[in-house]
């Protein structure tokens, strides 16, 4: 039986419906999707790639 990935949402996410991002931890990697649109896939990224990413956000 598997479980269900648990997904939230970006903190700087807004409420006013703009562009969201939701994270769930996947086995193995760390999934990446649109929240308006979860319906439509994720992106899978390993950890390593997931963390270079959030740091090169964060630097921008």
């Amino acid at each position: 039986m598997s479980t269900l990935p648990t997904w939230r949402k970006s903190s700087y996410s807004g409420g006013q419906g703009g562009n969201c991002v939701e994270v769930a931890p996947l086995p193995g990697s760390v999934g990446v999707r649109d929240s308006k649109n979860p319906g439509t896939g994720h992106q899978a990224f390993s950890p390593e790639a997931f963390g270079a990413m959030v740091h090169a956000i964060k630097a921008f």
